[in-house]
């Protein structure tokens, strides 16, 4: 049966009302970052249950990429908080290798609600018209319903962790002082920026109230994070809670931003590997794993 054919038998989708991604959740790459790189790691799903879910938060229900352990439950749960492209390929392979690791992992899509993050060709028109005008608020609510989920669903929230990509970065940091998480790692996220009404605090104001210990992967070639705001946030950790005196951070000198993508000329694989190493070691340090 064509694929027209498929889609048409599969119940319409309440994701929002400025239409959601015609693909489904966690395949393809945004049309911003075409083409695709030669490096893309592609994890398969054998042994997995993975795919596409539904997480209702209040009245709307929010598209997410979910990859687990067939038939396993009281699973370790991880959330993977995507870049400012979505879940896409990468992000949903990223669900994958902690799926293959013996975690529930979750991608949700986060600015959904703004607009369709993969359809978007220029970067710079994707910040303005979605990414700038998602609020920090709805960002909290909707990874505590994630986690609300993945507790109903075969997760041990009690060993939550959680980790994000850039934009997803900076969240990581965020989600940290607000949620019950017991580690985040944070891959290249914006530490400081100006307040507004969505975005009234930023990683280093809130550095201080961390309630889970954090280590930042970034690198010491990133044009958009200088090293001075890695400085700062670090005085702001010295000076914080229990939780925020445990973080650490990690620069490799020679990486620019988005070094783990693999689909992107900016990966880098050796700090890409290292980095993915710490991260698992984080997680089970702090009792995620």
């Amino acid at each position: 049966m064509p694929k027209e054919d498929l889609d048409s038998l599969l119940p319409a989708r309440d994701f929002t009302r400025r239409h959601f991604v015609a693909s489904a959740v966690g395949s393809g790459f945004a049309a911003a970052v075409m083409p695709v790189g030669a490096e893309t790691v592609k994890t398969d799903s054998e042994g997995l249950t993975a795919g596409e879910i539904s997480i209702p938060v209040k009245d709307f229900r929010m598209p997410a990429y979910r990859a687990q352990p067939a038939g396993k439950s009281k699973l370790p749960v991880v959330l993977v908080i995507p870049e400012i492209f979505g879940v896409h390929e990468h992000i949903a392979d990223v669900a994958r290798r902690f799926a293959k690791l013996g975690y529930l992992a979750i991608a949700p899509e986060l600015f959904v609600r703004q607009g369709d993050a993969k359809g978007y060709t220029e970067t710079a028109k994707l910040i303005a018209e979605v990414i700038s005008k998602v609020p920090d608020a709805q960002v909290m609510q909707d990874l505590d319903a994630t986690v609300a989920w993945a507790a109903a669903h075969g997760g041990d929230t009690s060993r939550l962790g959680l980790t994000g990509f850039c934009w997803g970065g900076r969240i990581t940091w965020l989600y940290a002082a607000h949620g019950p998480v017991k580690a985040g790692v944070a891959w290249y996220g914006r530490l400081v920026g100006n307040s507004s009404e969505l975005t009234p605090r930023h990683p280093v104001e809130l550095a201080g109230q961390l309630k889970a210990p954090v280590l930042g992967l970034y690198g010491g070639q990133d044009g958009g994070i200088p090293l001075d705001t890695v400085d700062k946030m670090k005085a702001a950790l010295a000076a914080g809670s229990p939780a925020a005196k445990q973080s650490e951070f990690v620069v490799y000198p020679d990486a620019p931003h988005a070094f783990h993508a693999d689909y992107r000329p900016s990966y880098r694989k050796e700090a890409a590997e290292d980095g993915w190493k710490r991260c698992l070691q984080w997680f089970r340090k702090h009792g995620v794993a």
